[in-house]
């Protein structure tokens, strides 16, 4: 047929009807003086419809005395006034919505606009880890220019446990389930999506990272079971690969305090299948030992801030640096070959002048003081001779310790929480022994005995109140802030460590002091060195750089009747490295800080350089018997060095060479792990 005019009408009222008319115009192809068949007409027709402004359309043909006369009849969308989601709580935020469709709303609606804009209202359900999340329609389109839009957000309606063999299997030769040693609980409580939640992959993604963290799997296969007659409900299916979680180990070694040593533990990790960690513990070595026994609950069982529990008990013996200097010798132990310190000037009576039941009746701190203090009172001084005994000392030590650890997390045991909270409770038996496991309460320094033996006047005693044996009861309470982005080897964030931890008396030789202690480490990242080729990137690649300068500060002070073999140590390959273990000084408070920059050589060897400071502030004679002065340990100093860090599958390695206050003197470290 030969077309001889083409008319748009149902838009006379329509307030963008030159809009519309143009763009049904536009999606024709018949035009006046074409000649067009039905089937083209037809094209044109659905044409109209596609062009996504309209809800009707119809053409008819009207005969004329030119030719076909084409009347165009067409209904419009209405005009944009709201989007309405069915459900009303849908996950996506109403402001999303409002400013995905501000540009539309007071016009024409547009259905193919519609479908733009609900493709990004998917993308946002997608950036937003809801991988499920369907966004279709529209559902209704109602005249007052009300859009109502369908929502799945993908609902899940369980966490099912399914253990699997190493093959992957759910089934073993005879068809049964594989069943797991852990308990099942133990894997749901790792993951936060609950039953009736919106599936987020994200979500899930955290919580498959926190199942492989328990170190019990080795493998977890996770699979979205859909659930029959509900559409966009799913059920997570954990598939659970159990790994070994017992081992035997042992080694050999070396330290100041013992020597050289051979170690075995046996550890389980996953006690009756509760996620219970349990570890036996032996150290033999020249000086010392030790035999331990520690029990930890990562997560006590249905509480919501995932509290820990820890719990030890141990037996030790070791030869603390507290009594040794590696230029200046050593103290060692004496035996008292006399009935007593001091007697009564008309008696054969011998007085302990440690004991209140002394001719003073006072209780004195060290054996000077009460030999001033027996002198103004007229006391004979009977001047003992101490035998040399010839050994080291060596402090022997029995107890254990309960601990409960708290992460602030607000009762939502899945958030994680910078800071957290430790209490716990110790007590121990300690005793200064000599090598033959003698009690020797007393010690005399270098160079200052006589043919084998010395005076009152020459002798520290090693443990409070010159006992045989203390005990120590403690109530310790510390708070930690962790911001690293890496507990391995951070470059970024900060660690805060503040803790005191209060001794009771509970007896004569029981001492009563507090210990505090805090510390404060900085990770700054940098890009100043770049040999490893990691830190060079090429375009397109990313950058693989772990280099940061460190900065850590840490001091601590003890305030009370503090035993001198619980004095703080200056010095060492975790203090200040240019100085041999505790040979910086022996304090009732210190002060350490240090400055380290760390940058990558290789991708398993990086490099280190830096400078480090201690102090005793001047209280090396406030401990017990003054050890570190006799010992003549300067109580302050700093040394500069560097050193190479090997990483290995059981932990960083360091090799370091750092200097004693610029004086030359270098001194070699070997050690296990950063210094923090």
């Amino acid at each position: 047929m030969l077309i001889s005019e083409v008319v748009i009408e149902g838009l006379e009222n329509h307030p963008e009807r030159e809009r519309l008319e143009l763009a049904a115009y536009g999606a024709m192809a018949a035009t006046p003086g074409t000649r067009v068949s039905r089937s083209e007409l037809q094209t044109d027709l659905s044409a109209i419809y596609a062009s996504g402004w309209f809800s009707d359309v119809r053409i008819q043909p009207v005969d004329g005395p030119l030719g076909v006369r084409l009347v165009v009849n067409v209904v419009a969308n209405p005009v944009l006034k709201k989007i309405s989601l069915d459900p009303v709580q849908a996950k996506i935020p109403a402001q999303v919505v409002t400013d995905s469709f501000a540009a539309d709303y007071g016009r024409t609606l547009n259905l193919n606009t519609l479908q733009s804009r609900m493709q990004d209202l998917q993308r946002w359900y997608a950036d937003q880890g809801y991988s499920l999340a369907r966004v279709s329609g529209p559902q209704r389109v109602n005249p007052d220019g009300t859009v109502e839009l369908l929502v799945r957000e993908g609902t899940v309606a369980g966490v099912e446990v399914k253990f699997l063999n190493k093959e992957g299997e759910s089934t073993n030769a005879k068809g049964e389930p594989i069943k797991g040693k852990t308990k099942p609980w133990v894997i749901s409580r790792e993951v936060s999506i609950k039953t009736g939640q919106v599936f987020n992959r994200r979500e899930l993604e955290e919580d498959i990272k926190r199942i492989y963290g328990t170190g019990l799997f080795s493998d977890v296969k996770v699979t979205l079971k859909p659930v029959a007659a509900e559409p966009g409900t799913v059920v997570i299916q954990l598939g659970i690969v159990e790994q070994s979680t017992g081992s035997l180990s042992g080694g050999l070694g070396y330290s100041q305090s013992q020597g050289v040593f051979g170690q075995v533990q046996l550890q389980e990790s996953n006690i009756a299948g509760r996620a219970w960690d349990g570890s036996l513990n032996f150290t033999y070595g020249q000086f010392g030992g030790l035999a331990d026994i520690s029990f930890t609950d990562p997560w006590i069982k249905g509480d919501k801030y995932r509290t820990a529990f820890r719990a030890r008990l141990f037996l030790s013996r070791d030869v603390p640096q507290i009594y040794q200097s590696q230029d200046n010798g050593q103290f060692t132990t004496v035996t008292d070959v006399s009935s007593g310190f001091y007697s009564a000037p008309a008696t054969a009576s011998a007085y302990n002048i440690f004991s209140t039941t002394n001719p003073l009746g006072k209780t004195f701190g060290s054996i000077n003081e009460a030999v001033a203090a027996g002198s103004v009172a007229g006391l004979g001084v009977n001047n003992n001779w101490f035998a040399l005994d010839g050994n080291t000392i060596a402090i022997q030590r029995f107890g254990g310790s309960l601990q409960l650890v708290r992460p602030l997390n607000g009762g939502n045991p899945f958030k994680r929480a910078p800071w957290s909270l430790v209490l716990g409770v110790n007590a121990q038996e300690v005793t200064p022994v000599n090598f033959a496991g003698d009690k020797t309460p007393y010690a005399v320094g270098p160079n200052n005995f006589n043919g084998g033996t010395t005076t009152v006047n020459n002798v520290i005693c090693i443990a409070y109140n010159c006992a045989t044996r203390n005990q120590l009861v403690g109530v310790r309470m510390a708070a930690t802030m962790n911001t690293l982005n890496d507990t391995r080897n951070p470059t970024a964030g900060n660690f805060l460590s503040l803790g005191t931890e209060q001794f009771i008396s509970v007896g004569q030789d029981s001492p009563t002091f507090n210990r505090l202690r805090g510390s404060f480490t900085q990770y700054i990242p940098v890009n100043w060195l770049k040999i490893y080729k990691g830190c060079r990137p090429k375009k397109g690649e990313a950058a693989d750089c772990k280099q940061a300068l460190a900065f850590q500060v840490t001091a601590g002070s003890n305030i009370g009747n503090m035993p001198s073999y619980e004095a703080f140590c200056l010095g060492g390959a975790n203090s200040v490295r240019g100085y041999y273990d505790c040979d910086l000084g022996v304090g009732k408070s210190f002060g350490e800080a240090t400055l380290e920059y760390r940058f990558p050589i290789f991708r398993i060897v990086s490099g280190e350089l830096f400078i480090d400071g201690g102090t005793a502030f001047g209280t090396q004679a406030n401990v017990s018997g003054n050890p570190g002065g006799l010992l003549n340990k300067p109580g302050d100093g700093f040394s500069v060095g560097t050193g190479l860090i090997l990483t290995t599958p059981v932990g960083p390695l360091r090799l370091e060479v750092a200097s004693k206050d610029f004086s030359g003197d270098w001194r070699f470290n070997l050690g296990v792990g950063w210094k923090f």
